[in-house]
This record gives C-alpha cells, sequence and structure tokens, in this order.
C-alpha cells in the first residue's frame, strides 16, 4: 500500500462535488468537527465505559474515554508523521503529514456504534436472535443478514452510523473523508468472515461503501471470488487501537483505586511495573520533590508517565515495522510487539483487571441490568415490527424518531430500524423506555 494514495480528502458522497470553503480548516479538521458538535457524540457521556455512571464519584464513561483515546491518538500519528516524514522526504507537504488529526478523530468516533451498557448491551442483541424469541426470525431473512444480527457489533455499528443514508439525512451519513472511515474499521470484513469472538468491520448494508473507500485508496483485498468480503487494515487503524488500548487499561486502574477496588499498593505496583529500577526511582523523586501527597494525585502522576512510556513505544513499534503494516503481513496489535518489561506490565494489567476490575461487582450488576433491559426492548420492539397493525404495536413505533425506517416495507429494513433506535439509546434513556413499557413509571406532566 502506497501512503500517498492511502491519506485522501475525497468525502463519500460528495466524491464529485466541489465544495466551497469559507475558513482555513483542513478536511480532516472538519470531520473531527462534525463528530464533536454531533448528536451521536454527545450521546456517549451517558453511555457506561466499564463502571457505573457515577455517584459521588467521577469515573469515566463513553464520552471521556473518547476525547483521552483521541488525544493519545493525536500524539501517536503526530510523532509518526514527523519520523517518517524524515525517512521519505516525498510525504512532505502531503496530506500524509496531517495523520494525527485523521487518527484524533476516528479516536473519537470508535465507540460511537456501541449500544448502551457497553458489551452487555452488545450480548443482548446478538442473543436476543440466538437464544431468545427472534430465532424464529432465522427462516424470514436472508443468510448474510441474520449473521449481520447474530454477530451484532460496535465496530461495525459505528461505520454504518457515519455512513448509512437514514430518513432525513443526507447521502453519506455524516459525509466524512475516506481515511478518516477507513481508520475506524478494526476488523475490515464482512459478519460472514467473523473470527471465534464474533468481530466484523461492516454490515451488508455497508459493504458497498466500504469497498468503495477501500478499493478508492488502495488497501489490500485478500478474499477470494466467492468469498466474504475481507481487507488487510488501513494503517492508521493501528494507531487508532494502540490508543484505544493504551487508556482504557490505564485508566481502567485509575477509577478502579478512585472507587476503592484497587488499594494504592496494589495500583502503584501495576503502574511502576512498566519501568526498570531507574524509572521507578525517579518518578517516586519526582513525586517526592513536587510534594505530592495525596494518594489519588500520586496515581495520576504515575498514570501520565505510563501513557507517555506507551504512547512512545507504539510509535517506535510502528516506524519499525512500517514495511510490514504497509504489506498487509503484520499481525496483532502494536502494544503487542512493544518492549518486553511494558509488554508484560501491560499483560499483568490486563488480567488483573478481568479479576478485579471487570468482574466485581459494580460492573457485574451494571451488566446484568444492563443486558434485562435491553432484552427487554428488542423483544417489544422486534414484535411491534412483526405485527404493526396491532395497537400496542403502533404506540410503541409512534415514539420511534423518524430517521430510522421503522415503518418500511421490507421485513430487515424494519427490523434493522429497531437495532439502530436501541442502540442508538443512552444507558439513562434505555432505562426510561424500559420503566415505561413495563409500567413501571409514569411520564410527570
Amino acid at each position: 500500500m502506497d501512503w500517498k494514495q492511502l491519506i485522501s480528502n475525497k468525502r463519500l458522497g460528495q466524491e464529485y462535488r466541489h465544495a466551497i470553503r469559507h475558513d482555513d480548516r483542513t478536511e480532516f479538521k472538519r470531520d473531527y468537527d462534525r463528530l464533536i458538535f454531533s448528536a451521536p457524540f454527545r450521546r456517549l457521556q451517558n453511555k457506561t465505559q466499564v463502571f457505573p455512571l457515577p455517584g459521588s464519584i467521577f469515573v469515566h464513561n463513553r464520552l471521556t474515554h473518547s476525547l483521552e483515546v483521541a488525544s493519545v491518538g493525536m500524539s501517536l500519528g503526530n510523532d509518526i508523521a514527523a519520523q517518517l516524514t524524515v525517512r521519505h522526504p516525498e510525504l512532505r507537504g502531503t496530506l500524509f503529514e496531517q495523520i494525527g488529526q485523521i487518527v484524533a478523530t476516528a479516536c473519537l468516533a470508535h465507540d460511537l456504534g456501541n449500544p448502551p451498557f457497553g458489551h452487555s448491551g452488545e450480548k443482548a442483541i446478538q442473543t436476543f436472535f440466538t437464544e431468545g424469541p427472534g430465532r424464529e426470525l432465522q427462516q424470514k431473512v436472508s443468510p448474510i443478514f441474520w449473521s449481520d444480527i447474530t454477530h451484532f457489533e460496535g465496530n461495525a455499528n459505528a461505520f454504518r452510523l457515519l455512513t448509512h443514508q437514514f430518513c432525513g439525512r443526507r447521502p453519506g451519513g455524516f459525509v466524512m473523508t475516506y481515511s478518516t472511515l477507513a481508520s475506524i474499521v478494526k476488523y475490515p470484513f464482512a459478519s460472514s468472515a467473523a473470527s471465534r469472538k464474533g468481530k466484523f468491520g461492516f454490515f451488508e448494508s455497508e459493504r458497498e461503501n466500504y469497498q468503495r473507500i477501500a478499493d478508492e485508496m488502495g488497501i489490500i483485498c485478500t478474499s477470494k471470488p466467492n468469498e466474504p468480503l475481507r481487507y488487510v487494515r488501513h494503517p492508521l487503524v493501528y494507531l487508532v487501537e494502540a490508543a484505544d488500548d493504551i487508556c482504557y487499561e490505564i485508566m481502567d486502574l485509575e477509577d478502579a483505586h478512585k472507587l476503592k477496588i484497587l488499594s494504592f499498593g496494589e495500583t502503584e505496583r501495576l503502574m511502576l511495573g512498566f519501568f526498570d529500577e531507574m524509572g521507578k526511582n525517579r518518578i517516586r523523586q519526582r513525586i517526592q520533590e513536587e510534594g505530592v501527597t495525596d494518594p489519588n494525585e500520586k496515581v495520576v502522576y504515575m498514570r501520565a508517565c505510563v501513557i507517555s512510556l506507551l504512547e512512545s513505544e507504539c510509535v517506535r513499534t510502528f516506524v519499525e515495522n512500517e514495511e510490514n503494516i504497509l504489506s498487509g503481513t503484520f499481525t496483532g496489535a502494536l502494544i503487542d510487539h512493544v518492549s518486553p518489561l511494558p509488554r508484560e506490565a501491560y499483560k499483568q494489567c490486563a488480567a488483573l483487571s478481568v479479576e478485579r476490575i471487570y468482574k466485581s461487582k459494580p460492573v457485574l450488576d451494571v451488566e446484568l441490568s444492563g443486558y434485562k433491559i435491553m432484552e427487554t426492548l428488542m423483544e417489544q420492539m422486534v414484535r411491534a415490527v412483526m405485527n404493526p397493525d396491532r395497537y400496542y404495536s403502533q404506540q410503541l413505533i409512534g415514539r420511534v424518531s423518524s430517521q430510522y425506517d421503522i415503518n418500511a416495507a421490507d421485513l430487515e429494513m424494519r427490523l434493522m430500524a429497531v437495532i439502530d433506535y436501541i442502540a442508538g439509546m443512552t444507558d439513562v434513556y434505555a432505562l426510561d423506555v424500559y420503566q415505561k413499557i413495563n409500567g413501571i413509571s409514569l411520564p410527570i406532566i
């Protein structure tokens, strides 16, 4: 693959239109601004990241997480651009120098398609069709559509949200640039080619959009005729993934310490584990010199040091493996290839997170409640679109926004509209709808 072809500011839906610009923003900065001011991005503030939405202690939600990921992504892109333009002088003065902005924008969008209650919400949508009442629909829809909905995935849904022409929305969805859109597709293949974990990058309804983008930019297609569509990753996907890996793992430790799930001693041991003895002593000395005595502030400083280290390690890894990344032969994530000490420390953090954080009672309680809420919403709404002439069905359908194709003649479009509607909810709104349709609460007039 070639960098000059991979970095394209052509816009999906406006390929042949010459837009008149009235300011000096780059096309990639326009992408960033569109996301920042969009309703789907704003709704991330009310979607669970890991821990329950804040009470007296403020922890991360999807919005704060996405902003932090974008910050790290900007640094990764800028540092790599600086190093690779030295190696490839012909890239100076080209769009390649803007990859920091592209990565930051893709980072803002990387969680945009996640349903309420995170992983639990994803599983509720999937299992409604594989284990619940939705099983009876398999014979009524196409095999590829069935594959899409039974593997429902937040990454694929983000690409749909940014590119799909919903009712009343202009062609091409957000009309984003090709490079920004390609940079969010972590698993660039169809659901029928999904791995055991069920990850994929685009629904059948958006397959042609991704194919057009990938072919235009020269992304390598690895599928043979009559096989499910599969591409290698756009190189910038590795940077979006690295920024996400760095932030969620390290920030979850900080949140767990604030919530007293982890002691200060445990948190300090994990964070200082990324450094050799000289590095540990330097950090301890700096904390002492600055007069920092509050444990939370000490954790904040250590966290900043860890993120800085991992960012520079991922930059080095990307630059050293540029040839393999461009040829599509690089495997795994950047974090898997950093130096042995930080790589082992990261693995220890990940293992502890699974055992102590993601299986902690507050997290499990949210997942259990969220699963039940999502399961009920799916059952009620799918029943309504299957029997739209019933009185109660009409009442439910009537509360769905007109932007969704909830009244389409085609069954698959109606089912996808239900998923679009429910996946776009915030946690609080999903709970509110759940309570109202079950008669648990009444609106206050």
